[in-house]
């Protein structure tokens, strides 16, 4: 008798390429297991309603999260990246994969090597290789792709950020909770020093990261980002081969959390003082720190490089903007407590 959702719900091995998943009928799984991995889709798996029509107007929608002047439809996309680095990750010469031998000795160690202790996932591996495909072969980070083929993607990716943030390139990955971020951190890292120190004029690489939490629980918890942390991920799980330690050690990496970009005065002054120095509209001249004096406190040691890649720790946290809808009334009573305790404590 063929097993049901309820008593299997998991066919794959997280160590390797999902090949069948479970049949969705309306969001919720049925008992019919698919020869293949799911292709990415907008899913709200809720119960069925009573009142299938009220239901359906909480369904958050494409069309809810696209506004005037941008399109956001990313599924596309998503699936046409999944096949290119199927296909990349299928060609057995590692010479003909479009990447530099730094690059190449990585991806063979996450793949290959005889882990002693926790090994990485298939997903970790999937989240570093499609980020390392459109950096060195498809070239998202030049003016024009390597190749025509990818130009597509390459205008997809740049046309996206154009829309959202002009002139600050980013790539969001997603990966499912307890999947370990913190582990793809690591060896997005370790890829991008190695090659920051094999080819220190490229623009692809660099060894200054500047990583970014939401709170301070979660940026304690990163300290093994850090190569010389005696509990650091690079030597005690053996993301990098031994003799590459070296190298690794010498990235620049600053752990923070959002509340130290908050503007801090610099002086403190009494009430009376503070209203004499207000202008017409309110502004206190010469007692906020400006944008170049927090950065300067916040990452002092990154401020000499000419390159830094910015890691978003738990970017769901970052919200897309909606006209006339303050920040003010994102958050209920509580969240305003804790956001002020945490920006205490940073």
């Amino acid at each position: 008798m063929a097993a049901t959702f309820a008593e299997r719900p998991i066919l794959n091995s997280p160590y390797e390429y999902p090949s069948r998943h479970w049949e969705l009928e309306d969001g919720v799984p049925i008992d019919r297991i698919v020869e293949s991995r799911r292709g990415s889709e907008y899913v709200t798996p809720v119960p069925p309603p009573r009142r299938r029509a009220a239901q359906r107007s909480m369904t958050l929608g494409i069309e809810e999260l696209s506004g005037a002047g941008q399109e956001y439809d990313p599924t596309p996309i998503i699936n046409e990246i999944r096949r290119r680095v199927d296909a990349w990750r299928e060609i057995p010469d590692s010479r003909q994969w479009g990447v530099t031998a730094e690059t190449a000795r990585l991806l063979e160690h996450w793949r290959s090597y005889e882990f002693q202790g926790i090994r990485p996932f298939f997903c970790q591996i999937e989240a570093v290789e499609t980020v390392i495909w459109l950096t060195e072969v498809v070239g998202i980070f030049r003016d024009n792709p390597s190749r025509a083929e990818f130009r597509g993607i390459h205008s997809h990716i740049t046309g996206a950020n154009g829309q959202a943030n002009p002139e600050l390139l980013r790539l969001a990955l997603k990966l499912a909770t307890g999947a370990g971020k913190t582990t793809v951190m690591a060896m997005l890292i370790a890829w991008q020093a190695a090659n920051a120190a094999r080819y220190p004029n490229r623009r692809q690489f660099t060894k200054g990261f500047l990583v970014v939490t939401p709170g301070i629980t979660i940026r304690d918890r990163l300290r093994v980002l850090l190569p010389n942390d005696p509990e650091n991920y690079y030597e005690h799980r053996d993301l990098v081969p031994k003799d590459m330690l070296g190298i690794i050690r010498q990235a620049q990496i600053v752990i923070t959390n959002y509340h130290a970009f908050k503007l801090r005065e610099r002086q403190q002054i009494s009430a009376g003082t503070r209203r004499l120095l207000q202008g017409k509209g309110g502004q206190v001249f010469g007692t906020t720190e400006t944008e170049g004096q927090m950065l300067r406190r916040v990452m002092p040691n990154l401020m000499g490089l000419r390159r830094v890649m910015v890691l978003n720790d738990e970017g769901h946290h970052c919200y897309r903007e909606k006209s006339g809808y303050s920040d003010e009334g994102r958050l209920t009573g509580d969240d305003r407590l804790e956001a002020k305790n945490n920006a205490d404590a940073a």
